[in-house]
């Protein structure tokens, strides 16, 4: 249902309410009384809303030009709250203790400084709880833990700039919308009777963005009404008699043009979303694969993992998939987003099949060279702020990427191997087509899939590294020109092959021969083209000049597992990425530490990522070294072990494992992030080494191996096909055994030692 609105030189009217320009009507601030400087913070997330605070669960001085700009309550990339802060007697609370273990929800204690000489430090008790579910919900209970009653004030200040996410990422733009006034409407010609921004137990925070929509923030406020409002502050003038408790709330709506922002449902109290997280939760741990181990450590890595799974799901349409990483990634990516279901197929495949009918239902279909869509073209990304909107950004959807296309014709094979779902795989046969067609027409010229950027607010680089200065020669300069990079053409040669066998099954030989006869081709020019013989090593690149980009890098790591390297050859880039300069004690590094270009705080040009590991550790495995793989493993189990909450970051810094020192943190790195959390189950995948044929009704286990830092191993719960089993592994010295613990269905289960 459309809202009736409108608009005026002076005013605007949404189903009856009455906005001005904000400049109209100056009201009053409440000063900010937090550090300027960056501060830890804490994340939670529900579908597509995600809330960042400092430890303190508030949200301030976070304008684009401070130490803090990434706080704030997000929705379809809008920052829908820029402040939330609370304080007492016009004090910064003392923090005692938080967390946002739940993922959904955090919570705080805090207490008061010394006010004056009324007020001893210490007497006051603050606990807050802040939930999210389709809209934002605090409880605040406050507690006199002194002999005698106190009288204060406590404040909570609220603001919303409707800041676009890639202006809080640092893009600039020349004009933006306009904050505005919600007023009350007069009888006569006039603009507005009442100059209050509040109307009875509610604020409300609004903004009219350049193409129109006006969006809200409406604060609804329950338990115990403000006593008074200081612009966007709410003030309550609280009297504790001792060891009494006194309870705060409110919840705050997103609209946009007066219609719910969020596609969640949000629910009526904090309670009741509490409550509908916790059984939306427990009904996704039902569903999935239950893996646990004999160590608790190990245990907690991977619940937390399943959770994060949890969290990171978005609704996209009628569809969910994962969205890539909060805070800045909160969206639809076709990279990030099939690499992290291949990753979960052994936990839920579930997560690849919406994935694939999603991007399929995105493929491109015409030639824009702002979004760079191309027909068959799998998209990079999908925004929906007021940027996009506007068409200041081709990100509606963008398909600067190189390598979603492949990928998905990949995830698309395996999920038959895991599932034999003739029905997707029928309905999705044309996408798949179309995709390896926009393949073909790519390589034609020069036999390689490459990049170039054609949209000038698109990327440069367009792999998954895809920062500007990463694709570098050993020199440390950049390469130019259209890129084929090296696990780009591994991932083509991979999606032939798989290709090929469905074409066999639907009985079209003309395909499976044409596709096996290229992807032959594929393999001869590139054992020729791409190898360094003084190095002994796989290029990252070619150039736009066909020349080698010759530096030592991660990226044809991800070539080991898919065949397109000889076997010689796929052992020389094994040994050599496990050197010194590259494996630095907890994982491998993005660029050899010899490199010019080296920097341990490189975002790809000397960093650590899970998910790039996770793919190396897969392709250790296939070729038998599975000792080497096991130590990547370890490496990074550890690190994840000293990770906040046992969560991976999306990346770490390169810095060595030297003695007792502790993996140092990139600053601005996702946390959750979908691809480091996938990389735990594809290490577990790389463990047990399930080779599923649902076709064929067989699952094969080819010589499982944990690591010695585990005992057992169970899956419970695990689906292949039409059949529900459990297995148990258990090592004893060097050896894993393996036994079907249980079976619901009719698979042929194939343990080879």
């Amino acid at each position: 249902m459309t809202p009736d609105t409108l608009m005026t030189a002076d005013k605007i009217i949404v189903d009856g309410k009455t906005f001005i320009p904000a400049e109209q009507l100056p009201i009053p601030e409440w000063p900010s009384v937090a550090s300027e400087r960056p501060q830890p913070t804490l994340t939670v997330k529900d579908d597509d809303l995600f809330l960042v605070t400092d430890t303190m669960g508030n949200i301030s001085g976070c304008s684009l030009n401070d130490g803090n700009p990434s706080l704030g309550l997000f929705c379809c990339d809008t920052r829908f709250l820029s402040r939330l802060e609370l304080q007492i007697d016009g004090r910064s609370p003392v923090l005692l203790s938080s967390t946002a273990d739940k993922g959904f929800a955090l919570s705080v204690l805090c207490t008061n400084p010394k006010i004056d000489e009324r007020l001893k430090a210490d007497t006051i008790g603050v606990r807050r709880e802040i939930v999210l579910n389709g809209a934002i919900f605090e409880e605040i209970q406050v507690s006199n833990y002194s002999t005698t009653n106190i009288s204060f004030e406590l404040s909570l200040s609220f603001d919303a700039d409707f800041v676009d996410l890639f202006e809080v990422r640092g893009y600039d733009r020349e004009k933006r919308g306009k904050l505005l006034r919600l007023v009350e409407p007069t009888h006569d010609e006039g603009v507005a009777g009442l100059v209050s921004p509040h109307r009875e137990e509610s604020l409300t925070l609004a903004y009219q963005g350049l193409d129109g929509l006006v969006m809200e923030s409406r604060i609804q406020f329950q338990h115990h009404q403000p006593d008074y409002f200081k612009g966007y502050t709410a003030i309550w003038r609280l009297e504790l008699a001792s060891h009494e408790t006194q309870k705060l709330g409110y919840r705050v709506n997103l609209l946009t043009n007066n219609q719910p922002s969020s596609t969640v449902s949000a629910a009526i109290t904090l309670g009741q979303a509490k409550a509908s997280e916790l059984m939306e939760e427990q009904n996704w741990v039902q569903q999935i694969t239950g893996i646990r181990a004999d160590k608790g450590i190990f245990n907690r890595v991977i619940e937390r993992a399943e959770q994060d799974m949890y969290l990171l799901r978005q609704s996209c349409g009628k569809y969910k998939t994962v969205s890539a990483g909060v805070p800045w990634f909160s969206t639809l990516f076709g990279r990030d987003s099939i690499i992290t279901a291949t990753q979960t197929l052994m936990l839920n495949s579930q997560i690849a099949k919406e994935t694939l009918l999603l991007l399929a239902e995105y493929q491109g279909k015409i030639d824009d060279e702002w979004r760079e869509e191309e027909p068959g073209k799998i998209l990079h990304e999908l925004r929906l702020g007021e940027m996009a909107r506007c068409q200041e950004i081709p990100h509606t959807p963008y398909y600067g990427t190189v390598d979603a296309t492949p990928l998905w014709l990949m995830l698309y094979a395996e999920y038959y191997a895991w599932t034999h779902n003739q029905e997707i795989l029928e309905q999705l046969w044309p996408n798949a087509l179309a995709a390896m067609d926009w393949i073909d027409r790519n390589m034609h010229q020069t036999g390689y899939l490459s990049y170039y950027r054609k949209s000038k607010r698109g990327l440069i680089n367009q792999g998954w590294k895809d920062s500007g200065d990463c694709i570098v020669n050993h020199k440390g300069e950049l390469a130019s020109g259209a890129i084929a990079l090296c696990e780009v053409q591994a991932y083509v040669y991979a999606a032939k092959n798989r290709l090929a066998d469905i074409a066999k099954m639907k009985k079209r030989l003309d395909l499976a021969e044409k596709w096996q006869e290229e992807a032959k081709s594929l393999k001869a020019r590139f054992n020729q083209d791409f190898w360094t013989e003084d190095q002994d090593f796989c290029a990252l690149a070619l150039d736009g000049e066909g020349k080698q980009v010759d530096s030592i890098t991660s990226n044809p790591g991800h070539c080991l597992h898919l065949g397109i390297l000889t076997p010689e050859r796929a052992y020389s880039v094994a040994e050599r990425l496990r050197a010194p300069d590259m494996f630095n004690g907890w994982g491998i590094r993005t660029l050899s530490s010899l490199s010019p270009a080296y920097n341990p705080m490189g975002y790809h040009t000397g960093s650590v990522w899970p998910h790039d590991n996770a793919m190396i550790a897969m392709g250790l495995r296939s070729l038998g070294l599975i000792d080497q793989a096991l130590e990547l493993f370890q490496g990074l189990f550890n690190m994840t072990s000293q990770q906040a909450y046992q969560r991976p970051p999306e990346l770490f810094c390169g810095y060595e494992l030297n003695g007792d020192n502790t993996p140092v943190h990139y600053p601005v790195a996702c946390t959750p992030q979908a691809w480091a959390t996938g990389s735990i189950f594809q290490l577990l995948q790389m463990m047990v080494n399930l080779v599923p044929d649902a076709q064929n009704n067989c699952l094969r286990i080819i010589d499982p191996a944990l690591p010695e830092s585990i005992n057992r191993l169970s899956l419970h719960n695990l689906r292949v096909g039409g059949t529900v089993l459990d297995l148990e592994f258990e090592r004893s010295g060097k050896t894993t055994a393996c036994r079907v613990a249980n079976k619901r269905g009719n698979l042929r289960v194939v343990i080879e030692a």
